[in-house]
């Protein structure tokens, strides 16, 4: 395996630089594989190890003479290794070492991506792991629902980046695939060892059948997975920028000294990188359909796909690798203030606990719907009166006095039943 895909930062993976050399890289091996096999000199392959090597900015210059990529770069590496030069790409078409190239960027690129990946799981775990006591509304529609806590909301968030390190784990294996097959791919001008030996010494398998390119199935499947992991993060990101509403602030992003909100309104205090991650979501998902009409390519080949993945593959790349980053950067800077979620739980004197009356009532004796009719009486008018009180106006309706004791109807607004059976999703995700 070349250790070089492994490098940290994503936009190196994707520059000139990277690709020329993961092409050399596919030259090298398929010309040692050759060599393997009895079919050129091992003095030649020597030759062509130490001294090949190629320049950027001329690989450019011949291109704009030629005309075709690969021709420039193979052009500038004999430059460099002279005779044995003629050994380099015997019986090779150029989409065996655009492709296998790619495979390896792509492969070097899932990698990345799935560290990163593992350092978001870690922010959340932790947070969870803090908060898996702090009581706060759960809402639906927006609307107050019943209470949860927000180590239960990070555990949703927490699943869900599982899911997706499955995701990566696959993806992987997806884009980890060579071809040395020739012009059709049908072997014609090489052995099908050559393209088994060399994958194997580049960390790749061999496509099962290529054509004169490896279909692009796999690279929108690449785009698609990116695509979802970016919809998770702006899951998160969204329900950030809700909880950090001024009316709400139950948690917010942190907020660096010296840092300004707003050039006109000095108290302001944004969201702005749950916003950033939101917006970029949608540069991820806008790839899509280009990734899947670069599948219908005509016949055997054509490049319409070539043009589309040079903008596309490095894009979505860095940008989920960006937003991976700031993801985790926001989790762990997050402020989370347990007092403003108590205050809004308990809005309306605990109109959420609602269905504890109604449960209890229910076992008191009376018809769900008698209960039912009770209970959003007494909900609707404390929600539709200034400072109404649930509670309060419970304990002086006789409907519900007549049946439930003060200690039980005390029972009713205990958030501690909502927390009972949350050992079971802790255990699962290990929080």
């Amino acid at each position: 395996m070349i250790e070089r895909y492994t490098l940290p930062e994503m936009g190196n993976l994707w520059s000139e630089e990277a690709k020329f050399q993961s092409w050399l890289d596919v030259e090298i091996a398929a010309t040692e594989a050759n060599c393997e096999l009895g079919n050129v000199p091992a003095e030649a392959v020597a030759t062509i190890k130490a001294k090949a090597a190629f320049s950027v900015e001329r690989i450019l210059e011949i291109e704009a003479e030629v005309r075709h990529d690969v021709i420039a770069f193979l052009t500038n590496v004999n430059e460099h290794v002279g005779d044995a030069g003629r050994y380099i790409h015997v019986g090779m078409t150029s989409s065996d070492v655009l492709d296998t190239g790619l495979a390896l960027q792509l492969k070097a690129s899932v990698q990345v991506l799935r560290a990163e990946l593992d350092a978001l799981a870690g922010a959340i775990r932790s947070l969870a792991r803090e908060h898996k006591g702090t009581v706060m509304i759960g809402r639906s529609h927006a609307i107050h629902g019943e209470p949860i806590t927000f180590g239960f909301k990070l555990a949703g968030w927490l699943a869900e980046v599982e899911r997706n390190r499955e995701r990566l784990e696959r993806l992987e294996t997806v884009v980890s695939v060579g071809q040395i097959s020739g012009a059709m791919g049908t072997y014609a001008n090489t052995d099908p060892r050559v393209e088994a030996i060399a994958c194997a010494r580049l960390g790749l398998v061999p496509d099962a059948a290529s054509t004169q390119v490896i279909a692009r199935d796999r690279h929108a499947e690449y785009v698609q997975t990116l695509a979802l992991v970016g919809a998770a993060l702006e899951r998160f990101s969204t329900e950030i920028r809700n909880l950090q509403r001024t009316d709400v602030l139950e948690v917010e992003e942190n907020f660096a000294k010296g840092q300004k909100g707003s050039s006109a309104m000095p108290h302001k205090r944004n969201p702005i990188r749950s916003e950033r991650i939101s917006g970029l979501a949608r540069v991820l998902r806008s790839y899509v359909v280009a990734a899947l009409e670069n599948c219908a390519l005509w016949h055997e080949r054509d490049i319409s796909h070539s043009s589309v993945e040079r903008m596309m593959l490095p894009d979505c790349s860095v940008t989920l690798h960006f937003m991976l980053r700031e993801m985790t950067a926001v989790v762990q800077g997050l402020g989370v203030y347990p007092e403003n979620m108590a205050r809004n739980m308990n809005v309306y004197g605990g109109v959420v606990f609602s269905q504890r009356v109604l449960l209890a009532l229910v076992e008191s004796g009376i018809s769900r719907e008698d209960a039912y009719r009770i209970v959003q009486r007494n909900a609707h008018t404390a929600w539709n009166t200034a400072g109404g009180d649930f509670r309060a106006n419970l304990e002086a309706d006789p409907d519900v006095t007549s049946r439930l004791s003060a200690a039980q109807l005390a029972d009713c607004f205990a958030t501690e039943t909502h927390q009972a059976n949350l050992g079971v999703i802790w255990e699962r995700l290990g929080i």
